[in-house]
């Protein structure tokens, strides 16, 4: 069947389970790679989009470099509320993002959308395969732990909103395991994206 569209790949996973570097490696085999994280930034950094709508919701979150993302953090975190409006400002723009992705590279065979929250905003619906990255829970808060800025309160709290990571591995289609060392987390990038391109040829 001719698809008028590439294969969809959605990649997630929970917070420090290593899903940029994974991302990166599917850059390497030749995947298109749309980074959700990396268009917020892109949105909240100098000059962004919507620095100027997020200062006026959250005063004093936003400063010349753009949003302050330790002072936006502690606006919104544990205020679910607050949350709620932020994200209905966020996805709307990286979706706009998303979508003109999917447009620049409509003749691909296969593109990576990478989504952190994929599962607990209804972004599953929206691809054609699911992989979810996952490491030991012990690597996972020593990764997280070792970011600055980051404290156990603050870790719990990012933890309590993403679905548990027993859950996500139940519901992919591939897990591809960050406790290994990265050579062969590549090579388990490798087989996946063979085993992938045979199934589309």
């Amino acid at each position: 069947m001719e698809r008028d569209r590439p294969y969809i790949v959605g990649l997630t996973g929970s917070i420090g389970m290593g899903k940029s570097t994974v991302g990166k490696l599917f850059v390497d085999e030749g995947v298109p790679l749309f980074d959700a994280d990396a268009a917020v930034h892109e949105l909240q950094g100098p000059g962004g989009a919507l620095v100027d709508a997020i200062e006026a919701l959250f005063p004093g979150s936003t400063n010349s470099d753009g949003v302050d993302r330790q002072k936006l953090g502690a606006a919104v975190l544990g205020d679910p509320a607050a949350l709620k409006q932020l994200e209905k400002l966020i996805h709307p723009a990286v979706a706009e993002m998303r979508q003109s992705f999917l447009e620049k590279h409509r003749d691909q065979p296969l593109i990576l959308f990478d989504i952190p929250l994929l599962f607990e905003k209804g972004g599953a619906e929206s691809v054609d395969y699911i992989i979810v990255v996952s490491a030991g829970a012990e690597d996972q808060r020593a990764r997280v732990l070792a970011r600055p800025g980051m404290s156990d309160e603050r870790f719990e709290q990012i933890k309590a909103i993403q679905m548990p990571d027993v859950e996500k591995r139940h519901k992919a289609d591939s897990v591809i395991d960050t406790s290994l060392p990265l050579l062969e987390t590549r090579q388990q990038v490798q087989k996946l994206v063979q085993k992938l391109r045979a199934s589309l040829a």
